[in-house]
């Protein structure tokens, strides 16, 4: 199956991606098959809304964003399944970050996963899950090089079976 996930940009954003065809090593999806039962896999959420815990991590570089718009924050955040929105802060400059703020379910379903926990429906959630700040521009070897790795790395540690990405 494969997903157009550019069909449903605002029409704004169509001409920064129409054309240009796939990342170069990236013609094919890039994604794996899930092969466990889910209901045995313990599950990792990771948001692009750009969340931080407010009294423990530095904040998404939203300066340098600004002065180059095409340039994004390639770093992560760690954010305990525990954390509860008066615990996290909002650094995204393409997102309402109230919204966000007054609902964090809404970028990182962490009670809904513990629900489907809870119901059996999978194994368990990770102790800390993973935020990033979404709309990077097409130049993401940061991302290949260090992001990803890093971020892989630490969802094996938890024993990560299965990630969700929620996107902002």
């Amino acid at each position: 199956m494969l997903v157009d996930s550019y069909r449903f940009l605002p029409r704004s954003f169509r001409p920064l991606y129409e054309g240009r065809g796939a990342f170069p090593g990236e013609e094919s999806p890039v994604w794996a098959p899930f092969e466990n039962r889910l209901a045995d896999s313990r599950i990792a959420l990771l948001t692009s809304a750009g969340i931080y815990m407010k009294a423990s991590q530095s904040t998404f570089d939203l300066d340098r964003e600004q002065a180059n718009p095409e340039w994004g924050d390639s770093t992560w955040r760690s954010i305990p399944a525990t954390a509860g929105s008066d615990d996290i802060a909002v650094a995204h400059l393409h997102i309402n970050d109230e919204d966000v703020l007054a609902d964090p379910e809404i970028a990182l379903p962490m009670r809904g996963l513990a629900e489907l926990a809870e119901q059996g429906i999978v194994g368990g959630a990770v102790a800390n899950h993973v935020a990033v700040m979404g709309y990077q521009d097409r130049g993401l070897e940061e991302w290949r090089r260090k992001t990803a790795p890093e971020i892989v790395e630490h969802l094996r540690e938890q024993g990560a079976g299965g990630l969700i990405l929620a996107p902002a």
